[in-house]
C-alpha cells in the first residue's frame, strides 16, 4: 500500500485502551525504535520513556542479550505446548528460577501471556481449590474501587474503574468492591493514615459479614494501586487486613503485575508492604516485555488439592495454546538472569530515593495537590487549589494536557484517573537521567500552569 502509516493506522487499527475520537481526529504518535531509557518518533524526535512503556521495559530498549535469547531459541525450538505433561526447556528452567525468587515456598509456575489472562486464571484456580475442597459456595472475590487488574471478562469486573465496566456489562455478582485505600482523597478530616487503615479494615468486616464468609473466596489487591492513580496503602493497611482474611480462610491474592522485580525498592511489592499472599500474579518485567508472558504462583496446599481434584474429571482443564511458550520463557530467564548478573534490584533501589528525593520538590507546585511514590514508581495528583484539594472539571483534562506539555519536552509520562500523572522509568535510569526526567516533568507543569 502506498499510503503512509498514519493514514492506514487510522483507517485498519482498532486501538486498544485509548480515546477512540482522538484516534479519529489526531495522527498517531508512532514509535520506530528505542535505546536504553529513550524511544523515537516518526519523525525521529528522542523522549525519554518516563513509564518503562506500560510499567513494563525494565532493562530499557535494545537489549542485545534478550535479543539474542530469543532468537537462539526461535532457531532451536520455537514453539511447543505444555499441554498433555510435555514441556520444553524454557519453561522448565523459567519455573525453577521463579522459585528462587518468590516468597512463597515450594511455589509452582501457571505461564500465560499477560497480566489480564494471569488474573483471570487466579480467579479460576480460587474457585477449582474451594470446589476441591469441598467448600463450592466460595466464590466471590473482594477487590476495591480503583484497582486495576485487567480487561478480561472476569478481571474487568476485578477493575474497579467505571471505563473498564461501561458498555460491557461488568462486573459480574460476584465481585465485591470496598473503597480505595487512597487517604489524600477519602480519609475523613483529620484522620491519620492510621486511623484511616482501621476504617477500612472494619469495613472489610462488614463486607464479609454482609457477603457471608463462606461465600467469599479471595481478595485481590495491588501493594499500590498503578493505573488507578498511582495510589500507596495508608500506614498499617495490609498489617490490618491480613489477620482478617486468615480469619475467614479468604486467599490473598497478590497482583504483582506492576510492582514486581525490583519496582519499589524490592524484588515485589509485598516485600515492601510486609504481605504474606497465598498466591501472587507476575507479568511485565518479568521478560522486561520484550516478550508477552505472564506467571501465577501458587502454593503446595492449592496444587495438591487442585491435582487431586482433576483426577476425577481425567485432566485439569485449563491453559493457553502460548502458555509457557519457549521463546516468552527464554527471554524471561535471561532477564532474571541480568536483573541478578547486573544488581538490577540494588541499582533500583539507590535509583528509586534518588528518583523520590528528586520528585518531592514538585509537592509545592502550584498545580500539585498530593505527591505519593516509592522506589522507582510515582504520582503527582494535579489540583484546582491544592489548600482544598479542589479538583478540576474533569473536561479540562487537565493531566492529559500536562502530558501533553511532557510530550512535547521530550518526556513519555501517562495521565491515570483522579488527575494524577505517572512516573515509572525503567529500571537501569541512572542519576543524570533521573536528573532530566525531574528537569522535563517540571518544565511541562510549567507550561501547563501557563496555559491556564
Amino acid at each position: 500500500m502506498s499510503q503512509s502509516l498514519e493514514a492506514l493506522d487510522k483507517r485498519f487499527l482498532f486501538h486498544p485502551s485509548s480515546n477512540l475520537d482522538q484516534v479519529r481526529d489526531k495522527d498517531p504518535l508512532i514509535w520506530t525504535r528505542g535505546e536504553g531509557v529513550y524511544v523515537y518518533d516518526q519523525h525521529g524526535k528522542q523522549y525519554l520513556e518516563g513509564m518503562a512503556g506500560l510499567w513494563c521495559t525494565a532493562l530499557g530498549y535494545g537489549e542485545k542479550e534478550l535479543a539474542k535469547a530469543a532468537a537462539e531459541q526461535v532457531e532451536t525450538f520455537s514453539y511447543g505446548p505444555l499441554f498433555a505433561a510435555r514441556a520444553n526447556e524454557p519453561s522448565i528452567r523459567l519455573a525453577a528460577k521463579l522459585s528462587e525468587w518468590v516468597p512463597i515456598e515450594g511455589a509452582r509456575f501457571l505461564f500465560g501471556c499477560s497480566g489480564s489472562d494471569a488474573n483471570d486464571t487466579q480467579i479460576k484456580l480460587a474457585r477449582y481449590y474451594f470446589n476441591a475442597i469441598g467448600k463450592p459456595e466460595k466464590k466471590k472475590i473482594i477487590s476495591r474501587t480503583g484497582g486495576y487488574h485487567g480487561t478480561t471478562l472476569a478481571t474487568a469486573g476485578l477493575t474497579g474503574l467505571p471505563p473498564f465496566h461501561a458498555h460491557f456489562d461488568v462486573p459480574g455478582p460476584d465481585i465485591v468492591h470496598l473503597t480505595e485505600p487512597h487517604h489524600y482523597r477519602q480519609a475523613h478530616e483529620g484522620e491519620s493514615e492510621e486511623d484511616f487503615a482501621t476504617r477500612l479494615a472494619e469495613e472489610m468486616e462488614q463486607a464479609i459479614a454482609r457477603e457471608g464468609a463462606d461465600t467469599i473466596a479471595a481478595f485481590i489487591a495491588e501493594p499500590l494501586m498503578g493505573a488507578g492513580g498511582l495510589i500507596l496503602p495508608p500506614k498499617t493497611y495490609f498489617d490490618k487486613i491480613q489477620p482478617i482474611l486468615c480469619e475467614h480462610g479468604i486467599l490473598f491474592i497478590d497482583d504483582e503485575v506492576v510492582t514486581a522485580f525490583g519496582r519499589t525498592g524490592n524484588p515485589f511489592g509485598c516485600q515492601t508492604y510486609g504481605i504474606q499472599p497465598a498466591t501472587m500474579t507476575m507479568a511485565k518485567a518479568l521478560s522486561s516485555a520484550y516478550q508477552p508472558i505472564s506467571a501465577v504462583a501458587i502454593p503446595p496446599f492449592m496444587y495438591e488439592a487442585i491435582e487431586q481434584a482433576s483426577i476425577g474429571v481425567g485432566m485439569f482443564a485449563h491453559g493457553l495454546t502460548y502458555s509457557g511458550h519457549p521463546v516468552a520463557a527464554a527471554v524471561a530467564l535471561r532477564t532474571l538472569e541480568l536483573y541478578e548478573e547486573r544488581g538490577i534490584m540494588e541499582h533500583a533501589a539507590k535509583m528509586g530515593e534518588m528518583l523520590q528525593s528528586k520528585l518531592s520538590g514538585l509537592s509545592d507546585h502550584p498545580l500539585v495537590g498530593n505527591y505519593r511514590g516509592i522506589g522507582l514508581i510515582a504520582g503527582l495528583e494535579l489540583v484546582k487549589d491544592p489548600a482544598n484539594k479542589t479538583r478540576f472539571d474533569p473536561s479540562d483534562k487537565i493531566a492529559f494536557k500536562a502530558t501533553a506539555a511532557c510530550l512535547e519536552e521530550g518526556l513519555v509520562v501517562r495521565a491515570l484517573p483522579g488527575d494524577t500523572i505517572a512516573i515509572c522509568p525503567p529500571l537501569i535510569i541512572d542519576e543524570a537521567g533521573i536528573d532530566e526526567l525531574v528537569s522535563k516533568l517540571t518544565i511541562g507543569l510549567d507550561r501547563t500552569l501557563d496555559a491556564l
